[in-house]
């Protein structure tokens, strides 16, 4: 019995180090997708899931904090810390961290009554609290240098916050989130069945 549990422990060590490996890799080089030279399109959030989904709340929180650091070595990082190098850390490493651990507490609430029903409901929160976070770390501590930028742009900076990163990063985050987490995390529980 002793050798189950270290067994098992083990598989779940390796598991959430290949999550982690995969969402260092999937930030890092999300960065370079652009949506029209500015917004950056990830698919880090589906690892997030996942691991929240296996895992729980904290796992989730560790894989959202693990893409909130990997974030820092993009070039993305650099225009953000040219404006507010503090508000930059603060809401990159919490978004990541409360979207990670809300998927992971909705996906616990919820899969008692299905498992796939929690998961695609985890895959719509850990984007949605992602991008609100992102959103309301705008409005603290980005607010002017946005107005700035959209008054030479003849576009209000509520406009360009929606059309960019509300309008088209989030609603290509949630749609590759519904799809893509469900049927990974089915294909993650057919290979633990067959073994």
């Amino acid at each position: 019995m002793k050798q189950t549990k270290n067994g098992e422990r083990t598989k779940k060590l390796v598991l959430m180090a290949l999550l982690t490996a995969l969402v260092i890799i999937l930030a890092y080089f999300g960065g370079f997708i652009k949506i029209g030279g500015f917004a950056s399109i990830s698919l880090t959030l589906i690892p997030v899931v996942l691991g929240a989904a296996l895992y729980g709340p904290l796992g989730g929180a560790w894989l959202g904090t693990v893409a909130g650091i990997t974030f820092f070595a993009t070039p993305d990082a650099a225009f953000w810390f040219g404006i507010n190098i503090f508000g930059t850390i603060l809401i990159v490493l919490l978004k990541g961290a409360l979207a990670g651990f809300s998927a992971g507490l909705v996906y616990t609430l919820l899969e008692r009554v299905n498992k796939y029903f929690a998961v695609i409901v985890s895959a719509i929160v850990c984007p949605v609290v992602n991008t609100g976070i992102f959103l309301l770390g705008c409005r603290m501590f980005f607010w002017d240098n946005v107005l700035l930028g959209a008054d030479e742009k003849k576009m209000s900076a509520v406009g360009f916050l929606i059309v960019f990163y509300v309008g088209l990063n989030f609603v290509f985050e949630l749609l590759a989130n519904i799809v893509l987490s469900p049927v990974i995390l089915r294909l993650i529980n057919i290979r633990k069945k067959m073994k």
